[in-house]
């Protein structure tokens, strides 16, 4: 079985004054932006997210610093380092997902093709690993 997260390489337009980086509905991305939103100020040792989503597909970017996103997708495993601002990965509806290793001052953007939805999120871990065996 094969991972459905991809990575996504945003433009990043060079000029000696500073870098600029965009991103667009349907273009650099595949869905209409319906929620944006970011992480920041993490303490040491931390960890954010460890959770999944029913039918929110994201996108995780590195604004600043870096971390490490490690996610689960029914058996598959995977850990992605991401720490190039115009550099992230496409997260799928039910995968779940834990962002670790936050750098000092580091800011995690996330973009979301819905608006927040309590009923849209699997916190438990054991109840994720179910549903999950109910898609396939």
């Amino acid at each position: 079985m094969q991972s459905n997260i991809k990575y996504i390489e945003l433009p990043k337009i060079k000029d000696l004054r500073g870098n600029l980086t965009f991103l667009e509905d349907h273009n650099q991305i595949p869905f209409k932006i319906e929620r944006v939103y970011w992480i920041y100020d993490v303490p040491g040792g931390e960890a954010r997210g460890e959770h999944a989503f029913r039918s929110t597909t994201e996108l995780i970017i590195p604004l600043a610093g870096g971390f490490t996103v490690e996610t689960q997708e029914g058996n598959i495993k995977s850990s992605f380092e991401l720490n190039e601002t115009n550099k992230g990965i496409l997260i799928p509806p039910m995968t779940w997902r834990k962002i670790t290793s936050f750098i000092s001052n580091s800011v995690c953007l996330i973009v979301t093709d819905s608006k927040y939805n309590e009923d849209d999120y699997i916190r438990d871990f054991e109840e994720y690993v179910e549903s999950y065996k109910e898609l396939v």
